[in-house]
């Protein structure tokens, strides 16, 4: 992966380490949002840690909730560095749209090909001149 495009549900710039989730993860009941840490016990991840991690997952799952447990995590710092979707999550771009409202804190949503990212490879997000999200691997 040279370098793909996407489209950002909340836009803004990140790097960092790729964490691919095998199956998509409700942040309700999902996320411990003072940790970061995945507590679903259902969930295949249990245990990982998605703090400031590049988090890539098909899409979110579950409950509107998961807004609120989103926005908090990017309030504690314990969120991820960005979101990678396959496709777009209304309801996860609804807490990272809230916590920038709110708290001023951006963390970037993004639906785009998610395939080929492995968890590990680093990752860059950046904002296009087109307003399109441009995500490389380093």
């Amino acid at each position: 992966m040279s370098g793909r495009e996407g489209i950002f549900q909340l836009a803004g710039a990140a790097q960092g380490s790729a964490l691919v989730l095998s199956r998509p993860l409700s942040f309700w009941g999902g996320i411990d949002a003072e940790t970061g840490g995945v507590i679903d016990r259902s969930h295949p991840d249990l245990g990982v840690n998605i703090a400031g991690r590049m988090l890539v997952m098909e899409g979110g799952r579950g409950s509107s909730s998961s807004s609120s447990v989103l926005a908090e995590a990017i309030r504690l710092g314990t969120a991820p560095a960005a979101i990678l979707l396959a496709r777009p999550d209304p309801i996860l771009a609804v807490g990272a749209i809230v916590a920038e409202f709110l708290y001023g804190k951006a963390m970037p949503l993004v639906a785009c090909d998610i395939t080929g990212i492995g968890s590990g490879d680093q990752i860059a997000i950046a904002v296009g001149k087109d307003g399109m999200a441009i995500i490389r691997k380093l």
